[in-house]
C-alpha cells in the first residue's frame, strides 16, 4: 500500500489551517493497512479562537482527543453528510484514525455502517471494554509528546480488536477506490453493470460496509476535486472542470459546490466569504 496521503483533499483553506496546527499523517502497522487510509496528528497551541472546517471523506474516523477546559475523551466518528467545523483554542491535541472507506467493518462486524453515517458516538459504545479500558486507551494515546509513541499506542489499540477477513468489505473498499481514481465513472448504473452487479446490489454492499451510496460517494469525491482545485488556482476553468468531472454543466457543479462547502466556488476562491 502507498504511503499517507499528501493532499489536501477536504480540508477548507488548507493553509490557513497548517498555519495555525501542526499537522501530520503517519502510517499504520502492516497488518492494518489494507484496512485504512492513514492516522492523523494534530497539535495546537493558539492565542485566539480558530475553526476548522473539512469536507468529510468517505470515510469512519476513531478519533482522541484533548481541548482546552475539557477531559481528554475518545469516539467513533462515522461519514459527515455535511460541512464539518471544529472550533480549536488554547492547547490541545487531536490523534485520528481514518478507515479506507468499507475498511471499519472488519473491527466491527456486527454494525451496518449505516448506523454510523451522521453519527459520533463515544468508542466504549462501539467497542465495549473493561471498565477503565477506553480511559487507559485514551491516555496511552494523548499523553506521548513522541508522536511514535502515540502511533504505536494507535497500533496497539487496532490490533488488539481484530480486523475479521471479510471479502464483502475487500469488495467494498475496491470498488469505492475505483470511484475515487476514476473520474469516468459518472453514472451508478453503468458503474454496477462494469462491475457485473446490479444497483441493488451494489447500494446493498454499500450501506452495510460503507455508510453511503455510491451515487453520494461519486459526488463528495467530485466536491474534493473542485475544492482542491480552488485551493492551488485563482483562476479556475469552472466550465471546463464542471465538464471533466462529469456535471451537466457550469451550474450544477456550483450549487454542488455552495452547498457542501456554504459558499460559492468564485467567492472561495476569492477568500472573502470562506466559512
Amino acid at each position: 500500500m502507498a504511503a499517507p496521503r499528501r493532499d489536501t483533499r477536504g480540508i477548507v483553506d488548507a493553509p490557513e489551517l497548517f498555519a495555525r496546527v501542526r499537522f501530520r499523517r503517519h502510517e499504520p502497522a502492516e497488518p492494518l493497512r489494507p484496512y485504512l487510509e492513514h492516522y492523523w496528528l494534530i497539535d495546537w497551541d493558539l492565542t485566539e479562537p480558530y475553526a476548522s472546517h473539512v469536507v468529510p471523506h468517505p470515510s469512519v474516523n476513531i478519533v482522541f482527543q484533548r481541548y482546552a477546559g475539557q477531559e481528554p475523551f475518545s469516539e467513533v466518528s462515522g461519514i459527515g453528510l455535511g460541512l464539518f467545523t471544529q472550533k480549536l483554542e488554547g492547547r490541545g491535541r487531536v490523534c485520528g484514525i481514518q478507515f479506507r472507506p468499507g475498511g471499519f467493518r472488519p473491527f466491527a462486524p456486527e454494525r451496518p455502517l449505516t448506523s454510523l453515517t451522521g453519527e459520533r458516538i463515544p468508542l466504549g459504545a462501539v467497542f465495549p471494554s473493561p471498565e477503565g479500558a477506553a480511559r487507559a486507551a485514551v491516555d496511552a494515546v494523548l499523553t506521548p509528546d513522541d508522536e511514535h509513541a502515540r502511533v504505536a499506542a494507535l497500533d496497539a489499540f487496532l490490533l488488539d480488536r481484530g480486523p475479521a477477513p471479510d471479502p464483502q468489505a475487500d469488495l467494498a473498499m475496491a470498488l469505492v477506490d475505483r470511484i475515487r481514481r476514476d473520474r469516468a465513472i459518472r453514472r451508478v448504473a453503468d458503474f454496477a453493470r462494469a462491475e457485473g452487479m446490479s444497483v441493488r446490489a451494489l447500494q446493498r454492499l454499500f450501506s452495510a460496509y460503507v455508510g453511503v451510496g455510491p451515487k453520494w460517494i461519486i459526488l463528495r469525491y467530485r466536491i474534493h476535486e473542485a475544492l482542491e482545485r480552488a485551493e492551488t488556482s485563482h483562476e479556475v476553468d469552472w466550465a471546463g472542470l464542471a465538464a471533466d468531472l462529469g456535471y451537466a454543466d457550469q451550474a450544477h457543479l456550483v450549487r454542488d459546490f455552495t452547498a457542501t462547502v456554504g459558499v460559492p466556488p468564485t467567492a472561495y476562491t476569492g477568500g472573502a466569504s470562506r466559512p
